[in-house]
Formats: structure tokens, C-alpha cells, sequence
């Protein structure tokens, strides 16, 4: 499946609005049988920047592509040099309240799994299992000529090492932990090679215009067919990665419920569209339901 590179999207003016009513979360979560499906909205609260909210990164940021960063060394090199800062910030983030709510849920029997459009691993850091990683994670790095899968944190010390005294002051972070650096901020950022074959390596993660591996969207679309619901949490389904398993849900009978303070893609083929920050929302829904939701050390 080849992700489409749709930066923006415009809501129509016929679009239903939002609501505030909880009611058919807390209704769906407590018949059991919710896929959870996350996107950028949920991390927001851990200072993780959205894509596409208020305040978004799209404003000011172009993702790196996949057709950009295989095809130039310099584009590797800007990617490497901003991804290396923006890895410093972006490792220290931990679970929010929305993360810590799913992995409630999932605890309590009430989800059939979670996919998640997100890199930063904050889902399983909360305590959820199982986490489908739609779009991979920044804490693995691939080499695109022998295929062998390292940790982050052993190039980050190899980075260091290439690249002693780089410590530029970032404008921002964005969702793909990349770090809003100048031209001249970069300068001559050394980029490392993979160290078993020398090729290039890459995060671990599906960039704008790459394909999601086949048999992940297969897994994703068999969880689809597996769950009573579909819950959307934080995602603008801009994207047709997300919002193909959305349609699916839809066409299939499944009720569809969407957590977004943003209208989205999917809002006409869902039962409602809850407007409210997600960790309050989800801290709520919570608490109607009778679980504790625990703390980042406990969850």
C-alpha cells in the first residue's frame, strides 16, 4: 500500500459538526470488542506537536518523502542532521493521560487491539500490548541495502561521536521527531553508514510517498474484521492509510466513533464525532466506566 503524500484537506461546509457528548464512547468501550486507531492528536499533550491541529507543523514543515530522501545525499544529510536534534527531545517525551486511558481499557478487556499512526511509542511506554505500528517507529533504524534493523539510541551515539559539539537550537519538533533547523544550522552534519554493509540507513518508519508494508495493512484490515468498533483517536484521516480501515469499519456495518477536536475525513461515515481534548475526554470516559486510570509509572 503506497502512502499517498496528501499534506492538507478541507473540510466541506456539509460536514456534521462536533459534539461534546461522551455518551457513545463510554456506550461502545463498555460492549467490548473497540479497535482503537491513533493518530498524531494523541500525543499532542506530551509535546508532541500535531500535523494538521491548531498550531499544526504543516504550517512550517514539509515531511521528509521517501522519493526525496533515497534519491539525494543532501536531503539525507538535512534529515539526519534535524532527526538527530529533534531525537534528544522527542526521546524524552512519556504517556499522557489519553495513552494511559487506552492501555486502561486494553487491560480492562474492552479492545480488540490498537493501531496506532504514530512513531513515538508512547502507547506501549503506557502499557498497552500488542500496538500495531502502522507507520513503524523512530527507535529503530533499517539499511536500505541489507535490510538489518538497529536500535536508535546506537546511531544516536554514532552521530554523536561523527558530529561532536552539534547542538543548534531547534524553531520546533514535529510529529516525525524532526527538528525545524535552518540550512545553515546543518552545515556540514556528517551522515554515518550502516555498519555491516556501509548503505544507507533510515528510520524505521514509512515516510510520505512509501509504501506500508502488505502484510501489515492485511493484519490491520483483519483487526478491522475482527472488532464490534472502530474508535479514532487524534487522527485528521487525512491520510489514506487511516482512513481506508475507517471506510472498511463504515462499509462493513461497524460503528465508527472519531475523538478529534478538528473536523476529519472520516466524520461523515462516523456515528459522532466527540470535539474535546483526548486526555480529559478519555480520563472521563474513564471514570464513567469504573477504571483507574494510572499514572506514567503505573499505567
Amino acid at each position: 500500500m503506497r502512502m499517498r503524500p496528501t499534506l492538507s484537506w478541507t473540510p466541506g461546509a456539509d460536514l456534521p459538526p462536533g459534539t461534546t457528548d461522551l455518551a457513545p464512547v463510554a456506550d461502545a468501550l463498555r460492549a467490548g470488542g473497540v479497535l482503537v486507531l491513533s493518530g498524531a492528536g494523541i500525543s499532542t499533550e506530551s509535546g508532541i506537536p500535531d500535523y494538521r491541529g491548531e498550531g499544526g507543523s504543516l504550517s512550517r514543515h514539509t515531511p521528509m518523502t521517501y522519493q526525496d530522501f533515497t534519491a539525494h545525499p543532501e536531503a539525507r544529510r538535512r534529515y539526519w542532521a534535524r532527526s538527530h536534534l529533534g531525537w534528544r527531545t522527542f526521546g524524552r517525551a512519556r504517556p499522557n493521560a489519553g495513552h494511559r486511558s487506552v492501555a486502561a481499557f486494553g487491560r480492562h478487556g474492552l479492545l480488540t487491539g490498537v493501531i496506532t499512526q504514530n512513531v513515538d511509542g508512547l502507547h506501549q511506554a503506557a502499557g498497552s500490548e500488542g500496538v500495531v505500528e502502522l507507520h513503524g517507529s523512530l527507535d529503530r533504524v533499517v539499511c536500505l541495502s541489507c535490510g538489518v534493523l538497529s536500535p536508535r539510541r546506537e546511531l544516536a551515539r554514532r552521530l554523536e561521536e561523527a558530529n561532536a559539539g552539534f547542538s543548534p537550537v531547534a524553531a520546533g519538533i514535529n510529529p516525525d521527531g524532526d527538528a525545524d533547523l535552518t540550512d545553515e544550522q546543518v552545515g556540514d552534519f556528517r551522515v554515518v553508514p550502516c555498519t555491516v554493509c556501509g548503505g544507507v540507513l533510515k528510520p524505521d518508519v514509512v515516510f510520505f510517498g512509501e509504501n506500508v508494508p502488505p502484510r501489515r495493512v492485511e493484519h490491520c484490515r483483519e483487526l478491522v474484521r475482527g472488532a464490534s468498533s472502530l474508535l479514532v483517536l487524534g487522527s485528521s484521516l487525512t491520510v489514506m492509510s487511516g482512513l481506508r480501515f475507517v471506510r472498511q469499519a463504515a462499509e462493513a456495518g461497524k460503528p465508527v466513533v472519531i475523538v478529534n477536536r478538528d473536523a476529519t475525513r472520516g466524520d461523515r461515515l462516523a456515528v459522532t464525532r466527540v470535539a474535546l481534548p483526548l486526555g480529559p475526554a478519555l480520563t472521563t470516559v474513564a471514570d464513567r466506566l469504573g477504571l483507574r486510570v494510572g499514572d506514567a509509572a503505573t499505567a
